[in-house]
């Protein structure tokens, strides 16, 4: 079975780093990708069972929602095994 991916995109530092550190500690998950995009956008991407991974990024949503400016936030259930070769 497939671990389901999730991320979170800041338009701040801090706050992928708030929601980073609050998707970790919300859920058994693990931290997949950080990213830096350009212009202050900031990704953050984890994966893990799909629960995990839903109530990981509402967490991190939320928690960086309260220092920054959330983008947009999105969960994959069942990726493609043709997406690995992205990260």
């Amino acid at each position: 079975m497939r671990e389901a991916i999730g991320m979170v995109e800041t338009r701040s530092l801090i706050g992928a780093i708030e929601a980073a550190d609050a998707m970790v500690k919300s859920a058994s998950v693990k931290i997949m990708d950080f990213q830096i995009v350009g212009s202050g956008l900031v990704s953050v991407t984890v994966s893990g069972d799909v629960g995990a991974v839903n109530a990981a990024v509402e967490s991190g949503k939320l928690r960086a929602a309260q220092v920054a400016e959330v983008v947009s936030a999105n969960v994959i259930p069942r990726p493609h095994d043709e997406v690995d070769k992205i990260f």
